[in-house]
């Protein structure tokens, strides 16, 4: 997720499998590369909604779903757990050097670390490499790098630049720099108390992918049971993957709403069943500020679309399910703070009526939403007999994001491969779960979404 409409997330996944391909790794330090697939494990916990006091300051953005990995960090080495986050730059730990931090099991004591080096404010790390920072870096009263991070919903991390040892299984990055932060505030303690920090994954210098040289990675993400796989490096898949490729959009010039190292797509039209919404494919195009770039973000959980694009979406929806569900009729609930189309629908009921299914179609290639996924239920919503579901995509202009976010809600069943060195994202759609045995991995017990 782009740093600027960073929403932070509130549960973490569970049962999903990353498979982390090193056989192509490239990277300066000393990384010792594995000949096959690394599998490593992911979970999720469900955090009640109604548990997580809130500062009347916070916007009423919440999400219910984060992906997350563990690695361990330092020498002699620690656990840690990441948020993998495709729209952001720079890793970063939480670090057990204040008395908030030592709160939290899941903090890193670099005090620990023997490998562990913070980065002077001099460093060319600090003075070139964080110039796509939302906000540049600075010196701090000890002359290191100081970063903060900021984001939509108004919860900010900051603290030191640093540079570390990390292990993914028995491989081993040696130099990888992160942010050391040891001031993090969110509207989510539970969540924080679990999580050790983020995973920066975006086309940025300091990102985790690109200090490690990837040539591509890809992710996919079962929409029943949310098992999936992250892979690091090509797969060379030896089974048949139908990748239509649609380009990055590169931007030179600096633009003050335009996020140069997210991995941004052009959007060209959206489609309701068969129906393609009346609209000039000039709305889809960034103006000439930046506002209104297209991002495919795996730290969004659901879809974000500018006004008069979600409206259009919205009202040719609630067209299509005119006499099949019926409208939830209150004006004061609006899901998320930004999604206001939401229906009532019987508990009891085993499955919904057929829905229409809803399209994004980008340049060279197009991702289809299924009608079941269209709709999301509202966790502790309950109307009588009745739940809230509520149309999956809402309106950014509510949020104050001037873009169109794609999160990962609307990615399940969809292999997502970023190539980066071509520049190119090739969606497909598939079973993820058949995806993951190609990789050898097998259907695991007991699973629930939690």
């Amino acid at each position: 997720m782009t740093e600027p409409f960073k929403f932070k997330l509130l549960l973490t996944i569970r049962f999903i499998t990353v498979i982390l391909f090193l056989a192509q790794l490239r990277f300066t330090g000393q990384f010792q590369p594995q000949l096959q697939p690394l599998a490593l494990p992911l979970e999720t916990r469900e955090v009640s909604y109604d548990s997580v006091p809130r500062p009347p300051s916070k916007l009423p953005f919440r999400h219910n779903v984060s992906l997350t990995v563990s690695l361990m960090a330092g020498t002699p080495p620690q656990n840690v757990t990441m948020v993998i986050d495709t729209g952001s730059e720079l890793s970063w730990l939480r670090c057990n050097k204040t008395a908030q931090a030592q709160s939290y099991p899941t903090s890193f004591d670099p005090a620990r670390s023997q490998s562990y080096s913070p980065v002077s404010c001099t460093s060319p790390t600090c003075t070139s490499g964080t110039r796509d920072f939302p906000i540049p870096a600075s010196c701090d009263p000890n002359q290191l790098c100081h970063a903060m991070l900021s984001y939509a919903d108004a919860s900010t991390s900051e603290g030191n630049l640093a540079s570390d040892t990390f292990f993914i299984g028995p491989g081993r990055i040696s130099g990888l720099v992160f942010g050391c932060m040891d001031s993090a505030y969110s509207s989510n303690s539970e969540e924080d108390s679990r999580n050790t920090g983020l995973m920066g994954m975006n086309r940025g210098s300091l990102s985790f992918v690109s200090q490690m040289g990837f040539p591509k990675f890809s992710y996919c993400i079962s929409s029943s049971d949310f098992s999936g796989l992250l892979l690091l490096g090509d797969g060379n898949f030896s089974w048949s993957l139908p990748l239509n490729y649609t380009p990055l959009i590169q931007m030179s010039t600096p633009l003050p709403y335009f996020d140069r190292v997210a991995y941004t797509v052009q959007l060209v039209g959206i489609k309701v069943s068969d129906t393609l919404l009346s609209l000039p494919k000039s709305i889809f195009e960034p103006d000439h500020t930046g506002a209104g770039q297209t991002m495919v973000d795996s730290g969004t959980q659901f879809t974000f679309l500018l006004g008069p694009v979600y409206n259009a979406l919205r009202a040719e929806f609630l067209k299509q399910t005119t006499g099949v569900l019926r409208v939830l009729e209150d004006p004061n609930f609006v899901f998320q703070g930004a999604m206001d189309l939401c229906y009532l629908v019987q508990t009891d009921q085993k499955s919904l009526p057929p829905l229409p299914s809803v399209s994004l179609v980008f340049q060279g290639a197009e991702m289809t939403v299924p009608g079941d996924r269209a709709l999301y239920r509202v966790p502790d919503q309950v109307r009588g007999t009745d739940s809230v579901d509520c149309l999956s995509f809402g309106n950014s202009d509510l949020l104050g994001v001037e873009a169109f976010v794609i999160g990962h809600h609307h990615q399940q069943n969809v292999w997502m491969e970023y190539d980066l060195q071509n520049s190119r994202i090739g969606p497909a759609h598939v079973q993820c779960d058949s995806a993951s045995q190609n990789f050898g991995i097998g259907p695991q017990s007991n699973r629930n979404r939690g």
